[in-house]
């Protein structure tokens, strides 16, 4: 654990019920005269969108939708997007939508300047500096974006999806109104939560980990595996999913503060050379690397058994603790209906080779494992998953 740590969080949060409402002051406060609203059309086509124009009408303000966003961007169709903010003059930012609408949103509220582009900013973060007020507002509960510093971004010249870290990303406002997240799918619902349980866990697990990312993780991964069955199988269960949406966004706290490890590491490459959806990578990984992590976390494995368990608790050593969590999350991914192999997507086992090359090229995050990770070891994890 580190002798110093720090903590970095949005200006203001909103939750529950009606939370939306919450708009109008945001953007009457701020004196807005052109609203940007970043979103795809996947949220549009689902109606999604319509539950927060229906206070930025009230407001009067002028808006500009900038919606064309793929699934899991290249940084080039993120900058697109950014270049057509850039020309709309809007004076504030409110993103709807999941983590690729919500990175390229804070990506856009660092890049005014024409001096650099996204491009720039894969080597060179720092280089940005924010120019404009964000307000995010998520339609999933798992990817934790409206809580970080971090934007993810495909880059199909190396086949891998890297992140910008820059704390100016941080956003102004959140909110977190379950209403973005009742019609869900359930597919979707349990990949972005099991993202979130994978930030919560690693973020617990990592070499960053400190006092204060340890209580938003170990809270997050409480309300997670106690809500995200019922969340994923039962529409109407909006307690659950406000819960889900608290719970991610704890998680994403946790990551600023801590960061996650070789579960989001290695699968990356998934991502990045198979299009993957992020979730759906995490979850495939999740188990064999707690598995391989085990060793060197069991005693805080154990601490999340005594936190997270509350029906009768029938385990007393640490190793039984620590074995039933990594059970847990495997039974949670089982019951979810999320692949566990990468043969569903028709991975060859004759890219292993890439596989463990891009992979280990995301030392940022493999850095914080508590158990290195080799080239060989790497090559063990796919070798699992194939």
């Amino acid at each position: 654990m580190r002798s110093q740590y720090n903590l970095k969080l949005p200006h203001s949060v909103y939750s529950g019920k009606n939370s939306l409402e919450n708009i109008k002051s945001i953007l009457l406060e701020n004196k807005v005269d052109k609203l940007a609203i970043f979103t795809d059309k996947g949220i549009e086509r689902a109606g999604l969108l319509n539950y927060p124009m229906e206070f930025v009408k009230q407001t009067g303000v002028d808006v500009v939708v900038l919606d064309d966003l793929p699934a899991e961007p290249t940084y080039k169709q993120v900058q697109k997007l950014v270049d057509r903010f850039k020309e709309s003059k809007a004076d504030f930012i409110m993103a709807v939508g999941g983590g690729s609408v919500m990175d390229t949103a804070k990506l856009a509220s660092i890049l005014l300047t024409d001096r650099y582009g996204v491009y720039e900013l894969l080597s060179r973060p720092q280089l940005a500096k924010k120019c404009m007020k964000t307000l995010m507002i998520p339609t999933t509960a798992g990817t934790g974006s409206e809580a970080t510093p971090n934007a993810i971004v495909a880059v199909p010249e190396k086949e891998l999806k890297i992140g910008i870290v820059n704390d100016d990303m941080i956003s102004d406002y959140v909110i977190l109104d379950a209403i973005m997240i009742k019609k869900l799918s359930r597919k979707i619902a349990a990949s972005t939560g099991i993202d979130a349980l994978a930030h919560a866990i690693e973020c617990f697990t990592s070499n960053k980990a400190n006092p204060f990312s340890d209580i938003f993780a170990l809270e997050a991964l409480d309300m997670i595996l106690n809500n995200i069955v019922q969340a994923c199988d039962n529409p109407e269960a909006m307690d659950a999913k406000n819960k889900m949406q608290i719970a991610s966004f704890y998680a994403g706290i946790a990551i600023t503060a801590s960061g996650t490890t070789a579960v989001h590491a290695l699968s990356y490459p998934l991502g990045g050379k198979y299009h993957i959806a992020h979730g759906v990578s995490n979850a495939i990984l999740l188990v064999p690397v707690m598995k391989f992590n085990e060793q060197v976390c069991v005693g805080k494995l154990a601490e999340a058994y005594d936190r997270c368990v509350h029906i009768e608790k029938n385990c007393t050593t640490v190793e039984e603790k620590s074995k039933f969590m990594i059970d847990q999350f495997e039974k949670i991914v089982k019951h979810l209906d999320i692949p566990t192999s990468l043969s569903v997507f028709g991975v060859p086992e004759s890219d292993l080779d890439i596989l463990v090359d891009s992979g280990m090229q995301v030392t940022r995050l493999l850095d914080n494992n508590m158990r290195k990770v080799t080239s060989e070891d790497a090559r063990k994890l796919y070798k699992q998953i194939l």
